[in-house]
C-alpha cells in the first residue's frame, strides 16, 4: 500500500491541546521577585505543533459556528450534544478528498477486480437467504432481487465492509476543508435530522470517508429522501435491518427511474460498418430502431424492448458492445460513473445465473495516467479541437475533440484514449 503524507493541520482534533493553549496564555499575578515573561506553548512549541493547535482551534470554530446555524434551523440541543461535543477532524477524509490519482484503470481490470467467482456466488447465497424479503421489495418497487445483491455487494461486499469512520467527524472535517463547503454542510445538517428523528443512534452513524452511510452507502440527503422502514419498527435502519437496507435501495432506483418491465441493459453484436461516433450518450433510440440498424444480441435473439436506449463500448471500437436504456441511467444516478452502472448490471446478470461478458476485451491497451491525458488535451486544443481546460478528465468535452481529432486522421471516431492516439496528436501536424 502506497504511503501517503498527512498535512499536519489534518491530525484528529485534540480539545486538550486547545485547552493547554488557551490556559498558557493567561498572565500571573503580580510578583515582587523579577521573573521572565511567560511564553505560551504555543509560542514555545515547534512550528508544526503550533500549525496544528491553530488548526484545531479554526475547526472547533468552524463547528460551533454550524451548530449555532443548527439550532437556529431547528436542531435541539440534545442531538447537537449527542453528534458534535466531540466531533473531531478526519485526516483520511481531507487526503482522499483531495487526492487525484495518477494512475488509473481500464474497464475491465476494474471489472475483474469487482465481478469475482467469489462475489456472484455470494451474491446467490444472499438472494436465496433473503428470497422473501427480496420477492417483497420487487414486487412493491420493480427492482429484481439480482439487481439489488449487484448494488449491496458493490457498495459494501454483501455488509462486510461499509465504512467505519463516524459519519458526523467526515463530514465536518469536509466542510471545514473548505472544498466542498456548501455541500458538506448540507449533508451535515440532513445527518443532524435523521438523529433527531431516532432512525439510529449516532454512535453507530458511521460511513465512508465522504459520509456516505450504510449497507449500501446512502449521503444523509438521499437518506432522507429515500430510506424505507420497510419493518415497521418505526426506524429507518440502513444498518442492520436487511429489509430496510433493501426497500431503502429499490426506493431510490425505483424513484430515480427505474422501469420494472425493462432490463437494465444487454451485451450486443454492432453491425459491419458501424459509426462509432453513435455509441454515445446523446444518441437514444428504441431498441427497435436499433435493431433495424442491424444490432443484435449475442446468441441472435430478438434484442429486448427498451424506449430510450443507447449504445456503450466501454473500450472503444475494438472491445464489447452494450444496449442500456432507463434502467442502466437510474443506476448513474445511484453513482455517476459508467464503470459503476455497468459493473452492477453485469453483477446482476451473472447473480441471475447469466453469461459473463462474452467480447472481446483490447487487454494490450492500458489506461493512460492522468499526466498523459492532460498532456492528449493539450495537444488536442493546440491542434484546434476543443476539450476544454486540461484537467485529466474523460468527459463529454474531451471525448467529442478526440472523436473529431479521429476522424481527421481517418480513424474509427469511438473517443477512446490510448497511448497511440497520444503520441499522433503530439507530432506536429
Amino acid at each position: 500500500m502506497p504511503i501517503t503524507l498527512v498535512p499536519s493541520w489534518a491530525a484528529p482534533f485534540k480539545p486538550a491541546l486547545l485547552a493547554v493553549a488557551v490556559l498558557a496564555g493567561c498572565a500571573s499575578g503580580p510578583s515582587t521577585t523579577p521573573v521572565s515573561t511567560p511564553v505560551s506553548a504555543a509560542q514555545s512549541a515547534s512550528p508544526e505543533v503550533a500549525a496544528e493547535a491553530l488548526t484545531e482551534q479554526r475547526f472547533a470554530q468552524w463547528v460551533a459556528a454550524f451548530r449555532a446555524s443548527a439550532r437556529a434551523a431547528g436542531i435541539d440541543d440534545a442531538t447537537l450534544d449527542a453528534t458534535l461535543n466531540n466531533v473531531q477532524l478526519h485526516h483520511r477524509a481531507v487526503v482522499a478528498d483531495r487526492a487525484q490519482p495518477e494512475f488509473t484503470r481500464t474497464f475491465w481490470e476494474y471489472l475483474d477486480g469487482v465481478i469475482t467467482e467469489r462475489r456472484v456466488s455470494n451474491g446467490q447465497q444472499k438472494l436465496l437467504e433473503l428470497r422473501d424479503q427480496a420477492d417483497a421489495v420487487n414486487a412493491r418497487y420493480g427492482l429484481p432481487g439480482p439487481v439489488l445483491m449487484a448494488v449491496w455487494g458493490i457498495e459494501s461486499n454483501f455488509g462486510g465492509n461499509y465504512g467505519n469512520v463516524p459519519v458526523f467527524d467526515a463530514l465536518s472535517t469536509l466542510g471545514f476543508e473548505g472544498r466542498r463547503e456548501a455541500w458538506a454542510k448540507t449533508e451535515l445538517m440532513a445527518a443532524l435530522k435523521i438523529v433527531q428523528r431516532g432512525d439510529i443512534d449516532p454512535g453507530r452513524m458511521v460511513g465512508s470517508w465522504a459520509g456516505a452511510m450504510g449497507q449500501t452507502q446512502f449521503m444523509p440527503t438521499s437518506y432522507l429522501a429515500y430510506a424505507v422502514d420497510a419493518d415497521g419498527d418505526g426506524r429507518r435502519d440502513i444498518w442492520g435491518s436487511m429489509p430496510d437496507v433493501l426497500a431503502s435501495t429499490a426506493n431510490f432506483l425505483a424513484r430515480s427511474g427505474w422501469r420494472a418491465e425493462e432490463p437494465w441493459g444487454v451485451e450486443v453484436q454492432l453491425p459491419v460498418g458501424f459509426d462509432p461516433a453513435r455509441a454515445d450518450q446523446a444518441v437514444r433510440q428504441a431498441s427497435a430502431q436499433w435493431a433495424d440498424e442491424g444490432v443484435r444480441t449475442m446468441d441472435g435473439s430478438v434484442l429486448p424492448a427498451m424506449a430510450d436506449a443507447m449504445v456503450l463500448q466501454p473500450a472503444g471500437a475494438r472491445g464489447p458492445a452494450f444496449l442500456v436504456g432507463r434502467n442502466y441511467r437510474a443506476l448513474l444516478r445511484y453513482n455517476n460513473s459508467m464503470s459503476y452502472a455497468l459493473t452492477v448490471g453485469l453483477l446482476s446478470q451473472r447473480i441471475a445465473g447469466g453469461p459473463a461478458v462474452l467480447g472481446t476485451w483490447p487487454r494490450d491497451l492500458r489506461a493512460l495516467t492522468r499526466g498523459e491525458m492532460i498532456a492528449l488535451q493539450t495537444a488536442l486544443n493546440q491542434r484546434g479541437f476543443d476539450s476544454g481546460s486540461p484537467d485529466g478528465q474523460m468527459g463529454p468535452a474531451t471525448r467529442g475533440a478526440l472523436r473529431a481529432f479521429q476522424r481527421s486522421v481517418g480513424l474509427p471516431p469511438d473517443g477512446f484514449p490510448t497511448e497511440a492516439l497520444l503520441q499522433l496528436a503530439q507530432q506536429s501536424p
